[in-house]
């Protein structure tokens, strides 16, 4: 059934989706940017917003194959996608709210805030294990968003930069469009603005942990949750984005433009051929689209950051996965980022592992698959899931709905989850047997990562 609401933009009307008594408003149009330009928030509308159907997700390099045909990219497009479809666009700039349907502006719920993951290459905010949390069945408001992805995310130039007064960055600067969008709308939804919770997995966790750290989220975060890439490590520190100049030059030249204009008129394909081919040829993977010094939102290093104690005095949650992408070395980040909250006399900070075998396959707990007990979606996974699954996914959105109310994810029924600080090394261990504080087998994790490949890499 649907639902029209009146919010600071306009009107606006949703529908139900799969949890009785919520309603989903679907592909919400945040901000406006052409390319390579800074994302303009969204202040109003004409008319009744549709909001019943998901927004277009940016491009990336899935847009231009079929994917089902292709056996590499089989294990993440069987887990998440497989039998959906997606529409791909630069106008992709749209953000989805799921809330109880009797919620008001009296009701100030709490608010979470979910970036997705994929590489800053791939993925969009409503793949099958975002499409309808749980959470707000459990009095918080869901949020997933869309943003700009490889080249379109992440271009630096020195024409730019002149341009603009700063360059690249422009993903996370979407990011911090629609989280402004969120907290100027969403109390018309049902939500506190005062209480929004920001949450990321892999790059989504890394684009977090870039937000908790700039000056520009000041007064719009209470909270963080970081799943398989939060905290700070010098091998993920950002550099100046300089450094990338002669990478995306020679993008620019391999795609034949001779100008800025002739890079911004370039058809999205042939960008994102060009940029694949210079990776090759320069072997340098996927990191050369990733998050720089741009002076602005990001004025310096995540270390010095750290070390002038800038990031936000806000509770954390983080943790990893037992088969996770470099198991050993995300769990000391995470682990190392909650004790170092406790060492600056901060809010407390809680870290989980992860060690669930899912069933259907012999992977094990692989990089990204708490998703689906983080959302409570599991219902929407191929996976013979069992009763197990469906204690820990209730226990696990437990845990972090109260989190997102409290800042303390402890509940009635729960196992006491403590807080990282001096003398209280243990964590949350969620999985394969009864939830417990416990310790992790960092040799066990070392040797995962040196004989066992992470799925899909």
């Amino acid at each position: 059934m649907a639902n029209t609401i009146q919010t600071p933009c306009g009107a606006i009307t949703g529908t139900a989706c799969q949890w009785p008594g919520v309603t989903a408003y679907k592909g919400i149009r945040y901000a406006t940017a052409g390319r390579w330009e800074y994302p303009a928030v969204v202040t109003h509308w004409e008319g009744t917003y549709d909001a019943t159907r998901y927004g277009a997700c940016s491009y990336q390099p899935r847009a231009f194959y079929d994917e089902a045909q292709m056996p590499e990219k089989a294990f993440y497009y069987n887990e998440f996608r497989k039998g959906e479809h997606y529409d791909y666009s630069e106008d992709c700039l749209f953000l989805n709210v799921w809330t109880r349907s009797d919620a008001t502006p009296d009701s100030r719920l709490p608010v979470l805030f979910y970036i997705h993951g994929g590489g800053f290459t791939g993925g969009c905010g409503h793949e099958k294990h975002f499409d309808g949390p749980v959470w707000p069945t459990k009095g918080v408001i869901g949020v997933t968003i869309n943003y700009r992805l490889g080249p379109m995310g992440f271009v630096c130039l020195p024409e730019l930069a002149e341009e603009s007064g700063r360059t690249g960055n422009y993903a996370l600067y979407d990011q911090l469009a629609a989280l402004q969008w969120v907290h100027d709308n969403i109390s018309a939804f049902g939500g506190d603005p005062a209480n929004i919770t920001l949450m990321g997995q892999s790059a989504g966790a890394m684009s977090v942990q870039q937000l908790v750290l700039s000056p520009l989220t000041r007064g719009l975060v209470a909270r963080a949750v970081m799943s398989s890439a939060g905290g700070v490590n010098k091998l993920f520190d950002v550099k100046p984005a300089a450094n990338n100049y002669s990478f995306w030059q020679a993008v620019m030249e391999r795609a034949g433009c001779a100008d800025l204009a002739a890079f911004r008129a370039l058809p999205p394909e042939a960008l994102f051929a060009a940029w694949q081919a210079e990776q090759k040829a320069q072997k340098v993977a996927g990191m050369s689209c990733a998050p720089c010094l741009d002076g602005n939102l990001i004025p310096c290093t995540n270390e010095e950051s750290v070390k002038s104690g800038s990031a936000l005095n806000i509770p954390y949650l983080l943790g990893t996965n037992s088969e996770d992408i470099m198991p050993p070395i995300i769990f000391r980040m995470a682990k190392g980022w909650c004790r170092l909250q406790a060492d600056q006399g901060r809010q407390p900070s809680y870290t989980w592992f992860f060690d669930r075998q899912l069933p259907g396959d012999d992977n094990g707990a692989w990089h990204s698959s708490d998703l689906w007990y983080w959302f409570g979606t599991i219902d929407h996974c191929w996976r013979p899931m069992t009763d197990h699954d469906r204690t820990l996914t209730g226990e696990m959105t437990d845990y972090l709905t109260i989190f997102a109310k409290t800042g303390d994810p402890n509940g009635e029924g729960l196992t006491q989850w403590l807080p990282i600080e001096k003398g209280q090394n243990k964590v949350l261990r969620l999985g394969q047997g009864a939830t417990h504080m416990g310790g992790v087998n960092m040799a066990k994790l070392t040797h995962t990562m040196m004989t066992k490949p992470a799925v899909g890499e």
